[in-house]
């Protein structure tokens, strides 16, 4: 065999930066796994996970803001009774970081709680028909994380470091399990309000993966994806023959160099857009809905039909294959004033619109996932950078809090109706640290739910095995049935 140019040599000898990158690196077999044909010259065909997947898909409710789950989830009766005193310095050993407005006095839901289905699980006035699904949630109450800033802590909530760079979960989950629908992205962003949310799409990024894993954001209304329609004095024809004009020149570059990649995942990526012209709009368009699935979403109420839009949505998408939806919540419309959960100031003021806004549609998709069959194989995530604290600011606000709140899971694979972990008598921390669960192990069930380990979904970045979860994370096991 003759190779006459350094990249002949690279190329043959295995070397070549795409060989590099892909051999030996998909999920199930570490390093020693060889990338089959087809997945070298489709990087989203579909591929098998590590062992049996108990769902297909994920819907990924960030709560943007921080909500306060003292005030909707995590009922504590001493925190009532302890209200206006300050906090007892034994409630406050272990903690190292100082909140943006030091510590307050101790501040008592305001709200009225019940408990309710099977379960018992505690539930505030705040969310009533959220509360009528406590039979499929699972709640996590010892939830925990770094930093108490916003864009810090939403970086790591969605990718796991405190700094850019890392690929979020959902192109983790692009990146190991490919595309099951080749007319839509395998990874989906959806947001409600005016503008896309903070920080945009470092949060959705594929970092050092391939940028094909990385999520692609949905705006609302019928136009969902920027630049995908075609051109007003362009015919389908005329976009049919550029696209076969381009596909038959780079593949023959592709015939010259086989072992490079690039040039066929570009053509699958002209491909892939020109198929979404018709899949994306469609998918999306709630016009063939019925009004009582519109109405159990919420639409016919001002402050939650943007917010029931996108699950509606979110459904949809998964009922065409999508893998990841990512939904991060934004203003209610008609607001200007509340844009997120964050209250650090009138909180009942703001915990009542952005309540209303998402009570009524997260039960309609619970609701309606489990009449359409589809419950089972889709794992809903309840989550948020981090929760509030026990004690008060502003005189009618909470300050941030990652050392103690909650989180909860519903769908395929769920210990529906269980609680794992708790948090001390008046809401501010983790009781049992051996039960902290960090937005680590929360990707590594995640990711376990849906057939993969997160210790052999691996990536070789500049000479290192990248994972998922870094280098921390477990399953917790105790969540799934």
């Amino acid at each position: 065999m003759s190779i006459n140019t350094r990249r002949d040599f690279l190329l043959k000898s295995g070397l070549g930066l795409s060989a590099g990158a892909l051999t030996g690196l998909l999920p199930g077999g570490g390093l020693l796994h060889a990338a089959t044909a087809a997945e070298l010259a489709d990087p989203l065909a579909p591929k098998q996970p590590n062992f049996p997947a108990k769902v297909k898909s994920v819907i990924w409710l960030h709560m943007n803001g921080a909500p306060s789950t003292l005030d909707l989830f995590d009922y504590k009766p001493d925190l009532i009774k302890l209200a206006g005193q300050d906090v007892p310095a034994s409630f406050l050993k272990g903690i190292k970081t100082s909140t943006q407005g030091g510590v307050g006095k101790l501040y008592a839901s305001k709200r009225t709680w019940k408990q309710h289905g099977d379960s018992g699980s505690w539930f505030s006035d705040l969310v009533p028909n959220i509360a009528t699904q406590s039979d499929k949630i699972a709640f996590i109450k010892s939830s925990v994380t770094v930093g108490a800033t916003h864009d810090i802590s939403i970086l790591k909530l969605n990718t796991g470091d405190l700094s850019p760079g890392r690929p979020s979960l959902g192109a983790w989950v692009s990146y190991a399990l490919g595309s099951a629908n080749p007319d839509l992205p395998p990874y989906v962003v959806l947001y409600n309000g005016k503008s896309e949310p903070s920080a945009g799409s470092v949060n959705w990024n594929s970092g050092f993966l391939p940028a094909v894993y990385q999520g692609t954001a949905f705006r609302p209304g019928p136009s969902p994806i920027l630049y995908l329609e075609r051109p007003e004095l362009r015919t389908a024809s005329q976009q049919r023959a550029s696209l076969d004009l381009l596909k038959r020149l780079n593949n023959e570059g592709a015939a010259r160099y086989s072992a490079d990649t690039e040039l066929k995942a570009r053509v699958r990526s002209y491909e892939l857009a020109d198929r979404m012209q018709v899949a994306a709009p469609e998918a999306v368009d709630l016009g063939k809905e019925s009004d009582a699935t519109k109405e159990l979403y919420g639409l016919n109420d001002e402050t939650s039909a943007s917010y029931g839009t996108t699950l509606l949505r979110a459904r949809r998408l998964v009922e065409r294959g999508v893998r990841f939806i990512q939904v991060v919540s934004g203003a209610p419309d008609g607001q200007t004033e509340i844009t997120s959960w964050d209250a650090h100031s009138e909180l009942e003021k703001n915990h009542s619109v952005n309540a209303r806004m998402i009570d009524k549609p997260i039960a309609g998709l619970l609701a309606d996932l489990e009449s359409r069959g589809l419950l089972d194989s889709t794992l809903v995530v309840w989550t948020s950078e981090f929760g509030r604290t026990s004690y008060g600011q502003s005189g009618n606000g909470r300050d941030h809090n990652p050392w103690g709140y909650t989180q909860w899971v519903a769908g395929g694979g769920i210990k529906a109706g269980s609680t794992y972990g708790a948090t001390d008598e008046i809401g501010l921390q983790v009781a049992d640290k051996d039960k902290a669960v960090d937005t680590y192990d929360l990707h590594a069930t995640v990711l376990q739910l849906l057939g993969l380990d997160h210790l052999k979904t691996t990536f070789l970045n500049n000479g290192r095995s990248e994972r998922p979860t870094v280098v921390y994370g477990k399953v917790i096991k105790e969540l799934i049935a």
